[in-house]
């Protein structure tokens, strides 16, 4: 296990792809890929995203970074049911009606109410997935463009 220290190169945690090392004449690091710009804590093996705030923070434990959470802010268990229940609440109320009025099969429409609980899910759960990404600020097209050229130099 290697320490963290500031002459190093290491993995982007955010961008996954490319690679972090110090800038010339600073004290910073930067990702040769995302262009995003770190500052190390070298006493506590962390690294700290400086484009966003809060900022977010990520462990250095030897061989790669662990744990990204932002700085000063603690999810707790509310925020998980929260999400949970605009998932599964919606469905549920869709799905209850579905059983206790059935459609009439062999109407022209008949599927209407089973596609209907399957949107209402698929629709929830994106609605999860959008505020994740926008919370933790993913760069979804920074991810996407490496994955394509990796893909493509094979």
């Amino acid at each position: 296990m290697t320490q963290l220290n500031s002459d190093g190169i290491y993995p982007c945690p955010v961008c996954r792809c490319g690679h972090i090392q110090a800038l010339p004449l600073m004290d910073a690091l930067a990702c040769d890929f995302c262009s995003e710009i770190f500052i190390a804590d070298l006493e506590k093996q962390q690294l700290k995203m400086l484009s966003r705030q809060p900022s977010l923070l990520w462990h250095w434990n030897g061989r790669n970074w662990v744990g990204a959470r932002l700085e000063g802010v603690e999810l707790g268990w509310g925020y998980t049911l929260a999400a949970v229940a605009l998932v599964a609440l919606p469905t549920a109320l869709i799905g209850l009606t579905i059983y206790i009025f059935p459609p009439t099969p062999g109407t022209p429409l008949s599927w209407l109410p089973y596609v209907w609980a399957g949107l209402a899910f698929l629709s929830h759960l994106g609605i999860i997935g959008w505020l994740v990404i926008e919370f933790y600020q993913f760069p979804v097209g920074a991810y996407l463009r490496a994955t394509r050229q990796h893909l493509l130099s094979r």
